[in-house]
């Protein structure tokens, strides 16, 4: 099960309760107060690992606190303090406050860590409280209680290159060509249902990292079809690679599914609809003599953003390769 939102209740542990006591001993009368401090409470922190790749861990649990400090003890013994509570997360996720609404943090890189919530102070035994005046204090002071925030967390997938394209358009397809995942593959409209990421090996030790989303369709980034949901996890992505069917089941244009996928990324945000895309003609295993693909070029015309198109075949692998390999050169003048 793919999850990338969740809501969550963390809470840092309360601070122990100082001791009240008096020291009680053998030929020692009136030995006077000795009660020792609470301990400290555990804080919250949430760490960035590599080994998670949704939130599941959070589906079905909406509270995670951290152990309270322990009770001060006699012989002025400081109760030992609470552990802290290291919540795992997956790398591109980013944590929000729910009730400001600001972003805490963006995990974006893995072994990231950062406190959310600080645990309590413990409180002050009645040692503490003596002094020339009062001898004898027969009071304690309670624990500060633990900080506590209500999250949003929302997961992006960090990616190089991000596949679009119409339902059926054949980027799950090319993705398990290219890389060694394994989407859902049929004949039929929003077999992707949730997004797959796979690494493009290269000569050269050289490798780049693709994100697969649904296909789009008309109203996505209003909510038609499916990959409204999912658009966020290509807003990382250094360029888009634009898939297009030559010949869609649907009998549409081609040139009218192109024009309506990138008005969706334009509507849903500028920033993505502004990457750097590049324009695959996908099947030309249907078209032998190239007609088809040569029409669907002229008809384009620069509307690909000058970038030169290219025509795949992702059943048999041809042009795979040489896609693989402009990719990089076009990633190469990107920042990370």
């Amino acid at each position: 099960m793919f999850v990338d939102e969740a809501q969550i209740v963390v809470k840092a542990g309360d601070g122990g309760p100082g001791c009240m006591s008096f020291r009680r001993e053998k030929f020692i009368p009136k030995g006077g107060p000795n009660g020792g401090d609470g301990g400290k409470g555990g804080d919250v922190l949430f760490l960035a690992v590599e080994d998670m790749d949704t939130l599941t861990d959070f589906v079905g649990k909406h509270h995670w606190t951290a152990e309270d400090g322990k009770t001060g003890e006699g012989s002025n013994c400081t109760g030992s303090d609470g552990k802290d509570l290291i919540v795992r997360v997956p790398v591109g996720t980013l944590v929000y406050d729910m009730d400001s609404e600001l972003l805490l943090k963006d995990f974006n890189e893995p072994g990231m860590q950062i406190t959310i919530c600080i645990g309590g102070i413990g409180g002050k035994g009645n040692k503490s409280f003596a002094t020339s005046i009062r001898q004898s204090p027969r009071f304690a002071q309670k624990g500060k209680p633990g900080q506590h925030r209500r999250l949003r967390l929302e997961l992006k997938l960090i990616a190089d290159v991000g596949l679009v394209g119409m339902p059926n358009a054949g980027k799950s397809t090319l993705i398990s060509r290219c890389t060694r995942a394994r989407p859902k593959i049929a004949n039929y409209p929003f077999t992707t249902l949730c997004p797959a990421l796979g690494i493009v090996e290269l000569s050269n030790f050289r490798r780049f990292v693709v994100a697969d989303i649904p296909g789009l369709i008309e109203g996505a980034h209003g909510g038609a079809g499916l990959g409204h949901e999912f658009l966020r996890h290509i807003e990382r992505t250094r360029m888009l690679v634009h898939l297009l069917d030559i010949m869609p089941m649907d009998g549409s244009d081609p040139v009218e599914n192109f024009h309506t996928i990138n008005r969706e990324l334009k509507l849903y945000s500028e920033i993505l609809a502004a990457k750097p895309q590049m324009l695959v003609l996908n099947k030309m295993d249907l078209d032998p003599d190239g007609a088809i693909v040569a029409d669907l070029v002229k008809r384009l015309g620069d509307t690909h953003g000058g970038v030169r198109p290219m025509a795949i075949s992702a059943v048999t692998g041809k042009g795979i390769p040489e896609l693989s390999e402009a990719i990089w050169q076009i990633m190469k003048g990107r920042p990370e």
